[in-house]
């Protein structure tokens, strides 16, 4: 499939009450709802369409309770640049895959090479400057 950048593009729209917040926001639901299978045929991907949708409801929920109408419009048009950078195929596999990554480590890393591996820094032993 070709790159066509204006396939998805949108122009800008400022949701001025909740109701237009709220219309706007099951939009934005339902257009990533019915691009997971395309999704999964677009990056060749191991998950099923299923997972992706389930993925994509808990990132809607987790935004749910959010009442700032700036906050909300702010969120739609990043969800916009999402998903015209997903559908336009502007994205490699592993930025898809990183949405499945487990938000919590099973184990912080104990040893200097665990933490290396993690990328972590130890605070103690990083020199403040």
């Amino acid at each position: 499939m070709t790159t066509i950048p204006s396939r998805l593009a949108k122009s800008v729209h400022i949701a001025k009450s909740m109701e237009e917040a709220r219309r706007l926001t099951i939009d934005a639901y339902r257009a990533w709802y019915r691009s997971a299978p395309e999704i999964c045929a677009l990056y060749a991907l191991n998950v099923s369409p299923s997972a992706i949708r389930l993925k994509i409801r808990q990132d809607f929920e987790k935004h749910r309770d959010i009442q700032d109408i700036n906050v909300i419009n702010l969120l739609l048009h990043k969800n916009q640049q999402e998903y015209q950078e997903t559908m336009n195929c502007w994205k490699q596999e592993p930025n898809i895959m990183h949405w499945f990554k487990p938000l919590d480590d099973p184990a912080p890393p104990a040893t200097f090479m665990e933490k290396f591996y993690a990328g972590r820094d130890d605070p103690k032993t990083v020199a403040s400057f």
